[in-house]
């Protein structure tokens, strides 16, 4: 098979894993990005329930949501085998200014702002943030200004 009928094959899909939040993170993604949730499997009724900690039957064995055309999957992990996201963001391009300032603040609720959310050299808007659930957020605007 060639390189480029490998590429064309497949799709890669950041995979997110969260300390037991990953439902209220996706519905909270899902409202600030005009998403839309797939399935949602629970550990409960699969045959990986045993191994869901106690009391965490009902949470994510597994889920994605769909932003535009690209597909964020996560899961829920056991409390002793999470870790704090680090090393990586996952970045927005947005076209419009007025999107991305909205999008920018409404993620950044209960979040971290690491950069606020400014002109640069390269871009209209640029910035970086941590959002409520520990995921690490760039917002890139290329730059069509819009009134309000």
């Amino acid at each position: 098979m060639l390189a480029e009928e490998l590429n064309t094959s497949m799709h890669m899909n950041p995979y997110l894993y969260f300390n037991g939040q990953c439902e209220a993170a996706f519905e909270f993604y899902a409202r600030c990005l005009a998403g839309r949730i797939g399935e949602i499997f629970r550990y409960a009724g699969s045959p990986m329930a045993e191994q869901a900690p106690a009391g965490r039957q009902d949470k994510v064995m597994h889920g994605s949501l769909t932003i535009g055309d690209q597909v964020l999957m996560g899961a829920d992990v056991a409390p002793d085998q999470y870790e704090e996201p680090k090393g990586f963001s996952l970045s927005l391009q947005i076209k419009s200014t007025a999107d991305a300032e909205r999008i920018f603040h409404q993620l950044a609720e209960g979040g971290r702002i690491v950069l606020a959310l400014e002109k640069t050299f390269w871009a209209a808007r640029f910035g970086m943030l941590v959002d409520r659930f520990g995921v690490p957020w760039m917002i890139n605007c290329e730059g069509v200004s819009q009134s309000p």
